[in-house]
């Protein structure tokens, strides 16, 4: 959880996007493991061994963003730039991966303030709007959503993530592929976190509690926990300061007992704390949330 808090969908939306995908048969999501990019490339390496045409283009696709996830660029553009005569004349999936991943080696979530210059932006820009369209026409519904939501690392004004979020919505309402209901969580929180950042807390609050249902039925206890701090942070904002006490302390409770005491969870617990001029707590916290810190 940690950093991925206030962004979590920008952190793991990933999880989501090979669930009942309408083409794939490598079986992507048994071989990836995010929280060890390794041993996922060292996977799709050995399924590389024996895949041939598109599928060892997707697979080759999956084993560059092994190298994103480690935060080497570079290495991902130096895997990518070979496939690209082989791109245009792919199936949609393998094109979609590509352009996805292209996008991705130039503006992320992992990516420094400082590396977003507007050459680089204008490149994963591109790139994305490429995969959105390919997976569009494809009615790869779980895909055309990962393009939509990368876009939002482009445009980063509230109001351009306001409009991604609802156009990523969109596609998933009228979708029936689960590769694209999986996402319906994450961008209801990138919805809400755009309005949030707007001042538009009632709208953020009612995106927010419609993430903790759906997150209730995902059984991920840690995703359900961010959904929660979520409407908790949104309610300290419209300074309804006991509710949001009520579900901090809860977390804080939850988080100790899965062994992953979180420092967000005590800098809001600061917070309430300094607004209900709770001095002596307030400072219990900020010694709790710095004890986290590096």
């Amino acid at each position: 959880m940690g950093s991925c808090w206030k962004q979590y969908a920008g952190c793991v939306l990933f999880l989501f996007t090979f669930a009942g995908n309408k083409t794939m048969a490598l079986g992507l999501g048994e071989l990836w493991d995010f929280s060890n990019p390794e041993l996922s490339e060292q996977r799709f390496r050995e399924a590389l061994e024996t895949a041939k045409g598109d599928d060892a283009l997707v697979l080759q696709t999956q084993i560059a963003r092994t190298w994103g996830l480690r935060g080497n660029f570079d290495k991902v553009r130096e895997i990518l730039k070979p496939l690209q005569s082989k791109v245009e004349a792919a199936n949609a999936e393998a094109q979609v991966r590509y352009y996805l991943e292209w996008g991705r080696s130039y503006a992320s979530a992992a990516h420094s303030a400082e590396s977003q210059t507007p050459e680089n932006l204008e490149i994963a820009r591109e790139a994305y709007h490429r995969a959105m369209a390919v997976a569009k026409k494809a009615e790869l519904d779980g895909l055309a959503v990962d393009a939509i939501h990368m876009l939002a690392f482009v445009d980063t004004a509230p109001e351009d993530q306001v409009k991604w979020a609802k156009e990523a919505l969109a596609v998933v309402e009228q979708s029936s592929q689960a590769s694209a209901k999986n996402w319906e969580a994450s961008v209801r929180n990138n919805l809400g976190y755009a309005l949030h950042q707007m001042g538009n807390y009632e709208d953020a609050l009612s995106e927010f509690e419609k993430a903790v249902e759906l997150r209730k039925q995902g059984g991920n206890e840690e995703a359900l926990r961010v959904a929660y701090w979520m409407v908790a942070w949104t309610l300290r904002a419209m300074q309804r300061t006991e509710e949001a006490l009520e579900i901090q302390l809860r977390l804080e409770k939850e988080s100790e007992a899965a062994g992953k005491p979180d420092s967000y969870v005590f800098e809001e617990l600061e917070a309430l704390y300094k607004a209900r001029n709770d001095q002596q707590k307030a400072a219990h916290y900020a010694k709790r949330k710095a004890e986290l810190q590096p």
